[in-house]
């Protein structure tokens, strides 16, 4: 018998890649698909794009990955799906779209004419969390379609997250994993199941039951790979698609952060801090931890919303000269970019960046902002401080989470587009005072998805098993406790105080 593999499909953002996987955690063959878009703006703030644009990803790189590796075709004993979050899709009764996706980054706001019922909304006034409450509904993509496509509201059968929509389209049946279930819909995060009529948060996004898709835990099976998924896809039909989770879930998985001693930092688009818990905690006041794709297991986590996204910003904004050289050698603008990271101080010289660029459930008035300024800074220095900006918002995270929780994290463990510098993996390793460690790939979402997979089937007895087996610590960055020193002192002395004094003028603005 041919040693067992794995087929994970990974959708990003940016991009989506097909791999195969082997029991000892080697990805064989990768495949990657780079959207021409990532989305399109029909108005200032919206994201959406074309559900064929994400199918046909899916569909290129699974046929080049299965043309490549179609020695190893037998060993395939499994398929996984793991997919950004909160983006969404209104499909008929046949899983045929019936508008375009709205993706997570979309920044709309629906102006609501039906008000919170009156007993709810004294109860959020009660909690303090009757601003929240009306953000929360009127960024939610469900609220904005009822109230201004009521009529393709009527005719929707399933309200669908992207995974929902891919996970039918290879097995013919709408379901998805509970470790999925991140967005604005209205999910019970603790019961990990659908909102009961009488919670207090159903009326926040109050979809009707019958439009919400059948729930599964981690590691079981959601269908089998179909006739006609198989001629679109190339993968083999009739094999099982095994239920796993959201990217971030899996890459925290991926990164071996089963325990809560270890925390997953993830530098994407999206910058965030997560850990494991087998024990529910709210990471903020009111904000639900999310299932784990660790069955039984949940992950508190903390978003920088822009995160790395503001890497792009400044390189888009004043990197001009560094994207030329890096055009003119061949080399990407962040590799120029983080070899100047080492010519600037720990603390930027009394630079201090606030990367709240994207307002948050916790922060509705939040605003982005940078301190300090004199005559000895320069682009340098702006670049560094939204680095070290970014891991302030982070360490504020996680000191919020471990005083909740109970719990201390002893070590890091990172993911993303900015792990694969040496120079930000260092840098984050001295301001949290921590040791981070890489694994072996940078595909962590992908690995972790193929664990839950190899768990499932039977080729180790559950995922921390299979964790032992498949992730390996690659590289370890010790912190230099000088340095946290001087990044703790700013972080208390000034970061955890920005906001407090910052947020009257952001309330102004």
């Amino acid at each position: 018998m041919p040693d067992p593999l794995v087929l994970t499909i990974d959708l990003g953002t940016q991009s989506v890649r097909a791999m195969l996987v082997d029991k000892a955690g080697n990805i064989l063959y990768i495949t990657r698909h780079t959207y021409e878009k990532p989305y399109y703006s029909l108005n200032p703030g919206w994201a959406e794009q074309k559900p064929d644009v994400y199918w046909d990803a899916v569909c290129d790189v699974t046929r080049r990955l299965m043309t490549q590796a179609a020695a190893l075709r037998s060993g395939i004993i499994a398929v996984t799906v793991t997919t950004i979050r909160d983006t969404c899709l209104c499909v008929d009764k046949d899983g045929r779209p019936l508008r375009d996706f709205i993706l997570w980054l979309d920044k709309r706001r629906t102006v609501l004419s039906k008000p919170i019922p009156p007993l709810y909304d004294m109860l959020f006034s009660v909690a303090g969390m009757k601003d929240t409450a009306e953000l929360q509904r009127s960024v939610s993509v469900c609220n904005w379609i009822m109230e201004y496509e009521p009529e393709l509201w009527e005719q929707t059968h399933k309200f669908l997250l992207i995974s929902g929509y891919l996970n039918f389209m290879l097995t013919g049946r709408f379901a998805d994993s509970v470790a999925n279930m991140i967005g604005h819909i209205p999910f019970n995060s603790k019961s990990r199941a659908w909102m009961k009529p009488h919670e207090l948060s159903r009326c926040i996004f109050d979809i009707d039951a019958e439009k919400l898709t059948e729930l599964v835990e981690p590691e079981e099976e959601l269908g089998r790979i179909t006739a006609e998924a198989s001629r679109q896809t190339g993968i083999p039909e009739g094999l099982p698609l095994i239920a796993t989770g959201s990217d971030k879930g899996c890459e925290t998985l991926g990164l071996s952060c089963s325990t809560p001693d270890r925390a997953a930092i993830g530098l994407g688009t999206t910058a965030t801090i997560q850990f494991t818990t087998d024990r529910y905690m709210e990471p903020l006041p009111f904000i639900p931890a999310y299932p784990a794709v660790l069955k039984g297991c949940y992950n508190p986590e903390v978003q920088v919303y822009r995160g790395y996204w503001l890497i792009s910003w400044f390189k888009n904004e004043f990197a001009a000269k560094e994207v030329e050289d890096a055009a003119r050698l061949g080399v990407p603008p962040e590799e120029i970019l983080n070899s100047r990271l080492r010519d600037i101080p720990p603390g930027c010289e009394g630079l201090v960046f606030q990367p709240y660029f994207t307002t948050g459930v916790v922060m509705p008035k939040a605003r982005g902002a940078i301190i300090g300024f004199s005559d000895v800074h320069t682009r340098a220095h702006i670049y560094r401080a939204i680095i070290e900006g970014i891991n302030f918002a982070l360490m504020d995270g996680l000191y919020t989470m471990e005083r909740r929780g109970r719990v201390k994290i002893e070590k890091l463990f990172i993911a993303g587009g900015g792990s694969q510098s040496d120079e930000i993996c260092r840098i984050t390793a001295n301001m949290f005072g921590l040791p981070v460690c890489r694994i072996q790939t940078f595909e962590a979402s992908g690995l972790g998805s193929s664990i839950v997979a190899f768990a499932a089937r039977g080729v180790y007895a559950n995922a921390k098993e299979a964790i032992a087996s498949m992730v390996r610590v690659k590289d370890e960055f010790l912190p230099d406790p000088r340095e946290h020193g001087i990044y703790r002192s700013i972080f208390d002395g000034i970061f955890s105080r920005m906001f407090e004094k910052l947020l009257p003028l952001y309330k102004k603005i």
